[in-house]
């Protein structure tokens, strides 16, 4: 008798595990998605860019404080609201998009303040090489849309780069420093 409760028990702990985690994924919704930078013009001013175009996937489980993002940003994409200078930061000097046509931050590590991820920790690859960056988020939400009907989480997120880490030392010489800001506003909806 004893041995049949414990064994109720034990199959009813691991229903109850297996009930209280759940992995869902999320698809990036490109039009509440915007990766950005900004950079210091000689003290002056504040160079600002963003990429119009990203993609990827974000898998979340709250109950379990776990989850994984693997997103995409278009290089060629890149935005700054004049076209001589989107010409430039494309080329060869900065990020050289015809020879590296996509940047990739892929992530298996969330820290959580209760139930909000505070911040992600991951691996940026800019330029072919690869190097660790923990966005921070300054807010993050998860609500049911009313008008797709369905959940979607995101938040805004931010970290600082050293730009030179990725081999982009354009104008170092010049006193541009090699501290950028990306400043990452991303929503993604369940799948």
């Amino acid at each position: 008798m004893r041995k049949s409760i414990l064994t109720l028990a034990a199959v009813a702990a691991l229903a109850a595990g297996a009930a209280h985690a759940e992995t869902a994924t999320y698809a990036v919704d490109p039009s509440h998605t915007f990766a950005t930078f900004e950079i210091s013009h000689f003290g002056a001013s504040v160079n600002r860019g963003r990429f119009d175009k990203k993609e990827g996937t974000v898998q979340l489980d709250r109950a379990a404080k776990t989850g994984k993002v693997d997103i995409t940003i278009d290089t060629t994409s890149i935005n700054s609201g004049t076209a001589a200078f989107d010409k430039h930061l494309q080329s060869a000097d900065l990020f050289d998009a015809a020879k590296f046509p996509t940047i990739k931050f892929v992530s298996d590590k969330f820290v959580f303040n209760g139930d909000k991820v505070s911040e992600v920790t991951g691996n940026l690859t800019l330029l072919g090489k690869t190097q660790p960056v923990t966005l921070k988020a300054n807010q993050f939400n998860c609500y049911q849309s009313p008008m797709l009907k369905r959940e979607v989480c995101g938040g805004d997120f931010e970290a600082t780069i050293d730009r030179t880490a990725f081999g982009m030392n354009y104008g170092i010489a010049w006193g541009f420093p090699k501290d950028v800001r990306l400043v990452i506003q991303v929503e993604a909806v369940k799948q």
